[in-house]
């Protein structure tokens, strides 16, 4: 078994698109659209299989959770730069363009090296090698 996507209700849905492409080299597919529904969605794909869904309805509740806070649930997802500098360069990148920096590089207690931000939605993306 292994996990195919991963969904994110959003408000901005071409923002949120073209962040993930801009920045981490995402493909798209073309948008779907469900009229009866006023659903529209993406599947991006990264360099891997698992791929990330972002979709937008109007009736959908904004989320009431803090980003800066954990709570239980899905608190964010990590895409493997490869190494640690493409980890530094792309965190200074989105530093650079707007984007917040709530964990600088780093390694964690379990060898792993880090950082975290948040995409446009406040969503918490861990660039990770």
């Amino acid at each position: 078994m292994k996990i195919d996507h991963i969904a994110i209700w959003t408000y901005n849905l071409e923002g949120l698109r073209d962040f993930y492409i801009r920045y981490f080299d995402a493909s798209s597919n073309e948008i779907y659209y469900n009229h009866s529904k006023e659903f529209r969605s993406y599947f991006l794909t990264f360099n891997g299989d698992c791929r990330l869904e972002i979709m937008e309805m109007p009736r959908i509740p904004a989320s009431k959770n803090d980003p800066m806070k954990q709570y239980v649930g899905l608190i964010h997802f990590a895409i493997n730069m490869g190494n640690r500098e493409r980890v530094d360069q792309l965190t200074e990148i989105l530093r650079k363009d707007g984007y917040k920096v709530i964990g600088e590089p780093r390694f964690t207690g379990d060898g792993n090296y880090e950082s975290i931000v948040l995409d446009p939605d406040g969503n918490r993306v861990e660039l990770m090698a």
